[in-house]
């Protein structure tokens, strides 16, 4: 059972706003009696939506009126700049004041990392946020990072990513020691470049469980618990698997249409793909958070739906309950000392 937690929520954000946004606060309530949550956004529209779903407000069910909402297409310094009451912006003002202890959004990617590094800073030590997620895998499931957020990083940077990484995994999964992985295009020393070689041996020479270089099949071989890339890569890898799932998808179901023969085999074969699909469903896995904050922000995909965003919520509860910044601070400032006394 997590501690009691208010998680701020962007209503407006994403594909869908509200219409997702609000059944999926309204289920996650149910399942975390003892959590709150803060609705931001347009109240006229936001009271319609509770209106319609039967439900009133509440300790653990509030309103926040917010004026403006981030496009999609939006460019970050533009959301920065010119929307300051936006309900992407109040949320991470509502966790900077103290108010909610984590806030998720599924808006412009782009304007949630810009506001988030302007309002809550980042932690000390710590250069640059990144973004990490769930991925499945034989075995269970890794986290990956970064995924976006930086594109061109230091070895100093992937050393930063590994921390923050292996302190979540200990954090949500309870793991005393995650296995880290750095992500090269082989697993020999001399390959990489010459930033993924000088992590390397950062990573080496620390107390991490850094099991050496990866490659890009070790992610779905559950090699490591961990892996640690830079946000162009990261990004590329994550992408091209999004396209294997949907191209495997799309000509299994060409195949089982193909003849009559083929469609009975589909449905003999029906139990086995749908425990597949269940296994491998990206909505379980929804919900990145960017790591290296002084507070809680996680990204949802805009696309999401009720599922979806719920698990975003639901692991956003769970990150706050643990204090995941607390945790990265207090690692970090022991590891940098240790490195410092050597």
């Amino acid at each position: 059972m997590t501690e009691p937690v208010t998680i701020a929520l962007d209503a407006m954000g994403g594909d869908h706003g509200p219409d997702v946004v609000v059944p999926a606060a309204i289920q996650t309530l149910r399942d975390y009696p003892d959590s709150s949550l803060i609705l931001v956004g347009d109240e006229a529209v936001l009271r319609r939506h509770l209106a319609e779903g039967r439900v009133e407000e509440s300790d653990r069910l509030r309103v926040h009126h917010a004026s403006q909402t981030v496009r999609m297409d939006e460019s970050p310094s533009q959301a920065l700049r010119l929307k300051k009451d936006s309900s992407m912006r109040v949320c991470i003002n509502l966790v900077k004041d103290d108010i909610a202890d984590a806030c998720v959004s599924a808006g412009n990617t782009g304007a949630l990392m810009a506001t988030a590094r302007y309002v809550l800073k980042t932690l000390p030590g710590i250069d640059r946020p990144a973004i990490i997620t769930t991925i499945p895998c034989i075995g269970g499931y890794t986290r990956m990072l970064d995924l976006g957020a930086n594109v061109d990083c230091s070895a100093e940077h992937l050393f930063q990513f590994a921390v923050m990484g292996s302190v979540l995994v200990e954090a949500l999964d309870g793991a005393e020691r995650p296995r880290v992985g750095l992500l090269n295009i082989g697993e020999e020393e001399i390959k990489g470049n010459d930033q993924v070689k000088q992590a390397a041996r950062i990573l080496a020479a620390s107390d991490l469980n850094y099991c050496g270089y990866v490659e890009g099949d070790d992610i779905y071989k559950g090699t490591v618990d961990v892996v640690v890339c830079d946000g162009f890569v990261g990004n590329v890898a994550l992408k091209t698997s999004e396209g294997v799932a949907s191209i495997v998808s799309h000509y299994m179901r060409e195949e089982f249409r193909r003849n009559l023969l083929t469609r009975l085999a589909g449905v003999i074969a029906m139990p086995v793909l749908k425990r597949f699909r269940q296994r491998i469903d990206p909505r379980q896995y929804n919900g990145a958070s960017l790591l290296g904050l002084r507070g809680i922000v996680l990204k949802s995909h805009g696309g999401a739906d009720v599922v979806a965003f719920r698990h975003a919520i639901e692991t956003a509860i769970l990150e706050a309950a643990k204090g995941v910044p607390a945790m990265i601070d207090q690692r970090l400032d022991q590891m940098f000392s240790e490195r410092h006394e050597q």
